[in-house]
């Protein structure tokens, strides 16, 4: 069954397709079937810049494990980062 589950994000960034580096503008996060991944659902991040077109996209799919794992890997950099000195917003 279809969740139907989707949010898109404005980011800021950098991505890397098929003809080089684009600047990132949106990011597509979901939780549905997913294209090429062999899993039932699958939690799906879609990097894109819109105004470019379709080339200008990086895609990922994950399973429930490795998309948990990765929020908090994320969590975890970014804690030590700021700890650090090193985060300036």
């Amino acid at each position: 069954m279809c969740t139907m589950i989707a949010t898109q994000i404005k980011v800021a960034g950098s991505g890397k397709a098929g003809n080089g580096w684009f600047m990132l503008g949106e990011a597509n996060v979901s939780y549905d079937h997913p294209f090429e991944a062999p899993f039932e659902h699958a939690l799906s991040l879609d990097f894109v810049n819109e105004a470019l077109g379709p080339s200008a996209r990086v895609s990922v799919e994950l399973d429930v494990a490795s998309a948990r794992q990765l929020v908090e890997t994320i969590t975890a950099i970014l804690a030590k980062a700021d700890r650090g000195g090193y985060i300036v917003e």
